[in-house]
């Protein structure tokens, strides 16, 4: 599943499943209900879009879930007659189809980790544009995770660290990699250059590189030795 910043320009318009529905099915759960009536006049404007319920956040959700069959559920972050994460948690296990978006107006790192354990596959920031909102909502529904600009790198350590300390996962399953991602980081840890993976692999001294940085940046480590040691502790873990 791939992973990008929550941006406006990294987002796009990509074309997802929603081009083959006849509208995609939104929940919005909302306790401010001026910005829960904004949010939905908003989404309603949208051709391919349509919320299908928006409450307060203080009735049965799983049961609102079943009910409407959303595609995406908004969830705000802060709900005050519901514990945000446990909502998540139930329905992402529940209900896996569908995709939880959670809206805030500045989450705190642990907020936004926690949410990520639970199950969310995407995140607005409350002060973010129509734009962004809408293409968040289109990128998930496709399969992309959506994560907040400013919170996306300390987000990673966070998740490797939480994954590191419980023992039960490994780094490059806490941060979702490609399969090509994947095999690379195998051949790093059996201490193979390069030009050596690269051969391995058939690919590129340069695309080789490319993969590097990315699974350094998706990892949140500084260098190779520092994969291949994440790598061999992670095997001591399972």
């Amino acid at each position: 599943m791939t992973v990008v910043v929550g941006t406006k320009s990294t987002l796009g318009h990509p074309r997802g499943p929603w081009y083959r529905m006849k509208k995609l099915r939104i929940l919005l759960i909302e306790d401010n209900r001026i910005l829960r009536d904004g949010i939905k006049a908003m989404i309603n404007k949208q051709a391919d879009l349509r919320v299908v319920a928006a409450s307060g956040g203080n009735h049965d959700t799983l049961l609102q879930v079943r009910t409407t069959k959303p595609h995406v559920v908004l969830i705000d972050l802060g709900l005050r007659n519901e514990n945000g994460v446990q909502v998540v948690t139930v329905l992402t296990k529940e209900l896996p189809q569908v995709k939880v978006i959670g809206m805030g107006l500045i989450p705190s790192q642990q907020d936004i980790v926690e949410f990520v354990e639970a199950g969310a596959a995407g995140f607005i920031l409350k002060d973010a544009t129509v734009a962004d909102v809408l293409a968040t909502i289109r990128a998930v529904a496709h399969g992309t995770k959506i994560l907040p600009p400013l919170l996306t790198g300390s987000l990673f350590s966070h998740v490797v660290n939480h994954a590191l300390a419980k023992g039960k996962r490994a780094v490059a399953s806490a941060v979702r990699m490609t399969k090509r991602e994947r095999e690379v980081i195998v051949l790093i840890a059996e201490g193979l250059s390069n030009k050596e993976i690269a051969s391995r692999l058939n690919l590129s001294t340069y695309t080789v590189k490319s993969h590097i940085h990315n699974i350094l940046e998706k990892m949140a480590l500084h260098s190779r030795l520092e994969i291949a040691a994440h790598t061999y502790e992670n095997k001591d873990h399972s």
